[in-house]
């Protein structure tokens, strides 16, 4: 990550985790619950504090800040590395019809990172951008809500299960969240 991109506590985050390649991995409910799963955790134990969020076929957009005594890079590195791990794992083991196109992909993605060994998941970087004012933050807010309109995946932001739009719409979603206001 470079110095554009430094994240500093205190802070709250729009942030943009990409799956190498844009490949489409979460189009299967078992690696979106993985996903899922991951971020309830770094919830309850990591100290991460979800604004917004909305998890499509090849990315995942986020509004997020660390609790006070915890460290956001900290947090989304380990975020990370897990989730990678348990998809991969996942691929593996469940019965995936493209397991051995997904598994070359991240294999060959690999190759081209010296700090990767097998499998390259995630993207470097989170395309960190700090919300510095409301206006800023409400742009990010409905740009998050939005991504599965535009995607015309739904007709409504609230309608879509992998997104905070259903908190914000007063209905309990996949995931609490603190909403802004």
């Amino acid at each position: 990550m470079g110095l554009k991109n430094k994240i500093h506590a205190g802070y709250l985050y729009f942030l943009t985790l990409t799956v190498v390649d844009w490949v489409d991995v979460f189009t299967r409910p078992t690696y979106r619950h993985i996903l899922i799963d991951s971020l309830r955790y770094c919830q309850q134990h990591k100290g991460l504090e979800l604004y917004a969020w909305c998890l499509m076929s090849n990315h995942l957009h986020l509004i997020v800040g660390a609790r006070d005594g915890y460290n956001l890079s900290d947090i989304l590195r380990d975020f990370k590395k897990f989730s990678s791990k348990a998809i991969l794992k996942a691929i593996q083991e469940e019965n995936e019809s493209r397991k051995d196109w997904l598994l070359n992909r991240f294999a060959y993605t690999a190759t081209n990172d010296l700090k990767t060994k097998n499998f390259k998941f995630w993207l470097d970087g989170n395309e960190a951008k700090e919300l510095h004012t409301n206006a800023f933050m409400e742009q990010k807010l409905e740009y998050i809500h939005q991504n599965p309109v535009v995607a015309e995946i739904v007709a409504e932001p609230e309608h879509y299960l992998y997104s905070s739009a259903l908190n914000y719409a007063g209905q309990p979603g996949l995931l609490d969240v603190i909403l802004l206001e």
